[in-house]
């Protein structure tokens, strides 16, 4: 008489579809421990990712004769100066911006209400509400002075120094750090750091690339908006910077709302801006942007479109930023076990 012996196979399919069951029905609980994990991590995950994008300007200054430490000192001066230029220079100058902003979103609004005869009223309320926020944040951080504000955002303020501090040191020790990383990829294999390599060369590109576009951006439309007498030029030059993580769309919103803005001022300045949101994208588009990225992070625009709306539609806005960082991850994961892959498949139907 055979004996009986335990089905191990079926065992195991029964504990990985209870495991799964066991994911599945507390995915809400699982989804709130992942959030809270990404909020303590983020301040780190920002530090590094600024120190990594700083680090070739580090190298640069290295370069051309100057000790490590100094090379980070200037730099973290000169962020430092930055962010006090933004605290007393700019940020007023946001404000009084975002007063006018108030009264000119106002009468745009008023506008499409009269010539289509729509009623807009709760999208005006629900947009001045907005403003209106901001505007007083803006102006409690500069009235109140600065032992308000920090009584006031403790939690901000020590993420931010966290995150401050944190990159002074990843900048510092980023050669250690990859050196490290190195000899750990090294010792598992050529093709593991063959292929963190390639991942490092690609989303370094895109990275650095964007800081760069950023500032771009800002600088081109807050002197054009500025030369054609736009009111809001300084919001929408920040805005426009911002969104240039937001591929295509980013752009064409920040063009769209310094377009309706601009139709209630004078018609040079519409005009003005008109021809510099005609213009300068496409300028961007085919020359600017290219040369920032390079070849490598060339991506299909219905490629991008569709990225971003799968991350938007997962993810809401993080979804929509991390959207091309996470393609680019993809990408250059398959095109580098492409023929490795190949191999399998071919093995697979060889073997069926």
């Amino acid at each position: 008489m055979k004996e009986n012996k335990l089905n191990y196979k079926l065992i195991n399919i029964t504990a990985l579809m209870l495991l799964l069951y066991i994911t599945v029905s507390n995915i809400g609980t699982w989804w709130n421990i992942l959030g809270r994990v990404i909020q303590i991590i983020l301040p780190f995950i920002i530090s590094f990712t600024v120190a990594y994008a700083l680090t070739p300007v580090v190298n640069y200054l290295i370069k051309k004769g100057l000790p490590k430490w100094l090379a980070v000192l200037i730099i973290v001066l000169v962020i430092v100066f930055i962010i006090i230029f933004m605290l007393f220079q700019i940020l007023p100058l946001v404000y009084d911006q975002m007063k006018s902003l108030d009264s000119n979103i106002a009468k745009v609004i008023n506008g499409l209400s009269n010539r289509f005869n729509l009623n807009l009223d709760p999208v005006e309320s629900d947009v001045n509400s907005s403003i209106n926020d901001i505007t007083k944040s803006i102006g409690n951080m500069i009235s109140e002075g600065t032992n308000t504000v920090i009584n006031k955002s403790v939690s901000g303020l020590g993420n931010f120094i966290v995150a401050f501090v944190a990159s002074i040191y990843f900048l510092a020790y980023m050669d250690k750090i990859r050196g490290a990383f190195k000899s750990f990829l090294e010792a598992r294999g050529k093709k593991s750091f063959n292929y963190v390599k390639a991942l490092d060369k690609e989303l370094g590109n895109y990275i650095k690339g964007l800081f760069i576009f950023m500032i771009i951006e800002f600088l081109e439309y807050s002197i054009l908006l500025k030369i054609v007498g736009h009111p809001n030029w300084l919001v929408l030059s920040i805005l426009a910077g911002l969104l240039t993580v937001v591929p295509y769309f980013g752009g064409l919103i920040a063009n769209l709302i310094a377009l309706l803005l601009a139709s209630v001022t004078t018609p040079f300045t519409f005009l003005g801006t008109l021809i510099i949101c005609a213009v300068f994208p496409q300028i961007d588009g085919y020359f600017t942007t290219p040369k920032v990225y390079g070849k490598t992070n060339n991506i299909n625009p219905l490629i991008t479109i569709m990225a971003v709306s799968v991350g938007g539609t997962l993810a809401g806005p993080i979804g929509i930023i991390a959207a091309l960082p996470i393609y680019i991850l993809i990408r250059t994961t398959y095109n580098f076990f492409k023929k490795d892959l190949k191999k399998e498949v071919k093995t697979l139907k060889d073997t069926i």
